[in-house]
């Protein structure tokens, strides 16, 4: 945090007020202008709640509960199997990813959802590999998600290759060095603990520079962000669905295939979804053409109705201005944290220039998780990463600036106060 700021670090100060007060008024300013708070009104939010979490689980959108309903009662309650043709689930893989594919900037049939993002990754970081044989170096990032990193080592047992981590900003350096001997570079455009965003043009020209693919994972970017798959020539992604596009717990993921890829994709989990002629109930596998080949097999229809409902949240809703808000959100949240946090220990490790800022914000402290814990107690709800970082994650669709400013004020308080050291927010539940 810089230092400097006129004031004492005591809460309800005069200088501390008159801080608050301009940034209540540039907060209602900034809301007042927001060309998406219409679509607030299209989430079920919890009164008395700021839910800076939406990075990790998206809120509620109110399109899904009644979609759910009719899913399970006319749909499963009345209509039984005849709604595999009736009500469209056969098709609702394709269909949902072709709705995913608007917001990440892929055309239609190059994206279909279903199983975990586990599966997903696994499927096609696969897949990506096998397309480059005789390659034996596979890249990622020592700071990918710990999963990213567990399927790497894994697919590299299976096809003998050599997994490498470099740090993204490294990436293409090695590339340029080495690069007749990777076959896949697999990266996230997004840390997902600092927020960093990273040029997923330039690796992805570089990693094709040395004849190597590239393998995004877009969990902490779909949604948030304009990816814009096509027009940077991404060959193979995956993302979530539960967090900034609310498909809720344990939505079903996404892959995206680069239509130039599918008719060599072949991929290690052949399920009867993805064959040609499922219902022939062949004994040998046959791939289905286009992006249908990507299924697996049967999808958690429950879960896959409620994805394709939140994905109407962003109807009429331009990626550009989601990215606007997003960053005038982040960039607030920073002078907030800059002016009223100076002093306490607190230290930003999220990039301050834009172009380099996902939709999220990091602070490091000593005591980050009981902080949180007090932070969630009074209604503000966050999560760390640990061992020392407070993570803030934003959603464009939901989340006001008042919202930022009410969240900085209550860490201030709680740092000041001292009520994070209460006995209650030092035991650690199983989720952090």
């Amino acid at each position: 945090m810089p230092n400097g700021t006129p004031f004492e670090n005591l809460t309800g100060t005069p200088a501390v007020a008159e801080l608050v007060a301009a940034h209540a008024e540039r907060a209602a300013a900034l809301d007042a202008a927001d060309p998406l708070a219409h679509v607030r009104d299209r989430f079920l939010l919890p009164e008395g709640v700021v839910y800076l979490d939406g990075n990790s689980l998206g809120a509620l959108p109110a399109a899904v509960p009644p979609a759910v309903e009719d899913a399970v009662h006319r749909q499963w309650g009345t209509d039984l199997i005849r709604s595999w043709n009736a009500n469209g689930w056969w098709d609702a893989p394709v269909r949902t990813g072709d709705a995913i594919g608007r917001l990440i900037g892929a055309a239609p049939g190059q994206v279909v959802a279903g199983d975990s993002t586990s599966v997903q990754l696994f499927n096609t970081l696969l897949a990506a590999a096998r397309l480059r044989p005789g390659r034996r170096l596979l890249l990622t990032d020592p700071d990918h998600f710990p999963t990213d990193q567990y399927i790497a080592d894994s697919v590299g047992r299976l096809l003998g290759l050599e997994v490498r981590r470099v740090p993204a900003r490294e990436a293409a350096a090695v590339l340029a060095a080495e690069g007749a001997d990777v076959a896949v570079a697999a990266y996230a455009p997004v840390d997902y603990r600092t927020g960093e965003l990273y040029d997923m043009a330039a690796l992805t020209a570089a990693a094709h520079a040395a004849g190597a693919l590239v393998h995004w994972d877009l969990c902490h970017a779909a949604g948030a962000l304009p990816v814009m798959l096509d027009a940077v020539a991404a060959d193979f992604a995956v993302g979530c669905g539960y967090k900034y596009l609310s498909g809720g717990p344990g939505a079903p993921a996404f892959a995206y295939v680069a239509e130039r890829h599918q008719g060599a994709f072949d991929h290690p989990v052949t399920g009867w979804h993805g064959h040609a002629e499922p219902f022939a109930m062949a004994g040998a596998y046959a791939p289905a053409a286009g992006i249908t080949r990507a299924r697996i097999g049967t999808p958690a229809l429950l879960s896959l109705v409620a994805l394709e409902a939140a994905l109407t949240a962003y109807d009429g809703v331009d990626m550009e201005s989601v990215r606007a808000k997003s960053l005038s959100l982040t960039g607030f949240f920073q002078e907030c944290a800059d002016s009223l946090l100076d002093g306490m220990g607190f230290s930003s490790v999220t990039p301050r220039e834009p172009g380099r800022r996902g939709s999220q914000v990091a602070l490091r402290h000593p005591e980050a998780y009981p902080l949180v814990a007090a932070l969630t107690a009074r209604g503000i709800i966050g999560d760390m990463r640990a061992p020392d970082l407070l993570r803030f994650g934003f959603n464009a669709l939901y989340v006001t600036h008042a919202d930022v400013l009410s969240a900085v004020r209550a860490l201030r308080d709680v740092v000041a106060t001292g009520a994070h050291r209460a006995a209650a927010f030092q035991r650690r539940p199983t989720v952090t």
